[in-house]
């Protein structure tokens, strides 16, 4: 290195080039943050994503087989006399209800929350710092 003691513009310079290396690594540093963070976030959905369909298909397949099991009992019930307006009340009743089912995770679907919302937040926190 240059000997800077006897000239001031020099050690300007060396302080100059020192302060925007800390910052640069400040920098790398905060961008080091944020990713870590939208990386545990994605994580985070994935698993939760994860724990909702097999929790949801258990769901599913035991309300189906009560379903079947039920429907069957309400037709052997009315076997001898209306067999046939059960069987048709029962399939209505199915229909209105996944009707209603689909049109409830349609509109589920369309409201999620947004993804890595506290990353973005994070992120606008830096900006209004380095802004100030």
């Amino acid at each position: 290195m240059a000997d800077t003691s006897g000239d001031p513009r020099a050690a300007r310079t060396a302080n100059l080039l020192t302060s925007l290396k800390r910052m640069f690594v400040t920098l790398l540093e905060v961008v080091q943050t944020r990713l870590e963070l939208a990386s545990t976030e994605l994580e985070e959905e994935r698993a939760r994503l994860q724990e909702i369909a097999i929790y949801g298909l258990v769901a599913v397949f035991f309300l189906g087989i009560g379903v079947v099991l039920a429907t069957i009992l309400v037709i052997m019930v009315f076997w001898d006399t209306h067999r046939l307006q059960v069987l048709a009340i029962c399939a209505a009743i199915y229909l209105v209800l996944g009707i209603a089912s689909a049109l409830v995770v349609r509109d589920k679907s369309r409201s999620k929350p947004k993804a890595f919302s506290s990353t973005v937040a994070e992120l606008e926190k830096d900006r209004e710092h380095l802004s100030e």
